[in-house]
């Protein structure tokens, strides 16, 4: 499955990384839409502090658990979602861009 972020680029989601999303983090089954939209639509995207060549984008959604952010993990070399995850708060990193 592909999606298309922010930047107009192609980001792949694959069947063993959707496994692993929806084995590790059930909460996200059904999601799949949020997850695009946060990749389309993002209000932060912030660079991780393990890996420069890795992003994280995040989307707040009010009916999401009152009110969580999505958090999609980008690989850009690859153009790859490692994974995502819902949260309460936005991690360290310094931020790419920033909805204003």
């Amino acid at each position: 499955m592909d999606f298309i972020d922010k930047f107009n680029r192609r980001i792949e989601l694959t069947q063993e990384r959707w496994k692993h999303i929806e084995d590790i983090h059930p909460e996200l089954k059904g999601v799949l839409k949020e997850m695009g939209e946060t990749l389309e639509d993002p209000e932060l995207i912030k660079t991780s502090v393990y890996d420069e060549n890795v992003v994280l984008f995040y989307k707040h959604f009010k009916h999401i658990y009152n009110g969580k952010y999505v958090c999609v993990v980008v690989r850009l070399k690859e153009k790859l979602i490692a994974t995502a995850y819902i949260t309460d708060r936005i991690k360290e990193g310094e931020i790419v861009w920033k909805k204003t």
